[in-house]
């Protein structure tokens, strides 16, 4: 769900990277090796805030005529002329707005060294959104797990969990959300690729430290991830805490199959990967394997919309976006530029042909068309779930589009 980077063309979550060319069939026998993972339920979604129709903390309600719930992903996008304080200041008026209007959750993202976005540590952006929402579920899409130790997450995330009891998802990703130097930089090493290959694993290990199930003898039987439930029983032995449901987040095949084989939720970046939206989602549902998390499958994807009063101010707020991308692709990153900046750029022909490619992908226009065009996106993938994405320079122009959708649906 991480979006605004081009990390999926040498990422091992791509089956079309070079380093994966020849290598799919070796990729897509990783499933097996998660055994390990003990997929357990998640937060019952009873504690106090939790959304209507939440019983097993992944599924939520639609509102209105929507056809499905409809979500927010949040980059936390820093415009020129903008800070870092002001995005995280229109974070918090965004996800109080999609509060308000009956958004079924809000994630955060994880980028690095991105001048142009500021959600780098999605738990500790969360931890202040949750201090500003009460009902709204809060998540990360995604946390980079290969970025992380394991313990680390599930003391963070068993730390939001209580905070906001029953509203914390944790969403994980292979990727790196940045390039390979600064992911050299997090992980202290360069074994980049084998990091993201080490994945099913790491989520086991994960996995046991949020369950604090490993077993006796194992070298990890005596570390207990807090928060977490060795904190969580009452008295006369009831368990008195959730544990936040985990998604598997990504772009491709290889995350589709792990999530459906362990019976976990999955949220496919359909905002910059289109192409395969429909195989990995097949996919998925293909491979899915009831667990103690879901009965059955749950795929929500992730959808780049921006709607204004007209078409043309829908397409002048989206050509900020689509720039600001053309420079990311192109190696020169920056602040999300204004729509004058972007109305004054002279676009050669292959970066023309670029940024036509790229708002093909991105529903705009007027609150009708932007209704008709998710409507239309529910109905041709099956997806379960809507989470979109504003791309934008200003704030005031992203909290006009949710409250514009939110307007057309009735919510």
């Amino acid at each position: 769900m991480s979006g605004e980077q081009d990390e999926w063309r040498d990422n091992p979550d791509n089956p079309d990277s070079r380093d994966n060319r020849g290598k799919r069939e070796e990729h897509e026998t990783y499933g097996s090796r998660a055994g390990g993972v003990a997929v357990h339920g998640g937060g019952d979604g009873g504690g106090e805030g939790a959304g209507d129709g939440d019983s097993d903390g992944v599924r939520g309600t639609a509102r209105g005529s929507a056809p499905v719930p409809l979500s927010v992903l949040d980059l936390v996008t820093v415009g020129a002329g903008g800070t870092a304080s002001g995005a995280v200041r229109t974070a918090v008026d965004l996800v109080r707005t999609a509060e308000r209007r009956g958004f079924h959750r809000y994630w955060v993202a994880e980028h690095h060294s991105m001048p142009g976005v500021a959600s780098s540590s999605p738990a500790v952006l969360l931890a202040h959104l949750a201090a500003h929402t009460d009902r709204i579920r809060l998540g990360s899409g995604g946390v980079m797990l290969p970025n992380h130790a394991p313990l680390v997450i599930a003391e963070q995330f068993g730390t939001l969990e209580a905070m906001a009891p029953g509203r914390i998802d944790l969403g994980l990703g292979r990727a790196p959300g940045t390039d390979g130097a600064t992911a050299a930089a997090l992980r202290r090493t360069d074994r980049l690729r084998e990091g993201a290959e080490e994945f099913p694993e790491q989520l086991a290990e994960l996995t046991r430290f949020l369950d604090d199930s490993f077993p006796d003898g194992h070298p990890y039987a005596a570390i207990h991830a807090v928060p977490g439930p060795v904190q969580a029983t009452a008295p006369g032995g009831v368990q008195s805490a959730h544990r936040p449901p985990l998604w598997l987040l990504g772009s491709s095949g290889f995350s589709a199959r792990l999530a459906g084989s362990l019976g976990l939720p999955f949220a496919f970046a359909h905002h910059f990967s289109a192409a395969n939206t429909l195989p990995a989602l097949d996919l998925y549902r293909a491979s899915f394997r009831p667990s103690a998390a879901l009965s059955e499958p749950y795929a929500l994807i992730g959808v780049a919309a921006l709607a204004a009063e007209d078409e043309r101010e829908a397409r002048r707020q989206v050509m900020t976006g689509a720039l600001s991308m053309l420079r990311l692709r192109t190696g020169r990153p920056g602040l999300i530029p204004t729509p004058e900046e972007a109305e004054a750029h002279r676009f050669g022909e292959a970066e023309r042909g670029f940024v036509n490619s790229w708002l093909g992908n991105v529903v705009h226009g007027t609150p009708d068309a932007v209704r008709q065009g998710l409507d239309d996106l529910a109905k041709r993938t099956g997806a379960d779930e809507l989470m979109i994405t504003a791309n934008a320079h200003g704030g005031g122009a992203r909290l006009r589009s949710y409250d514009l959708i939110a307007d057309a649906y009735g919510m």
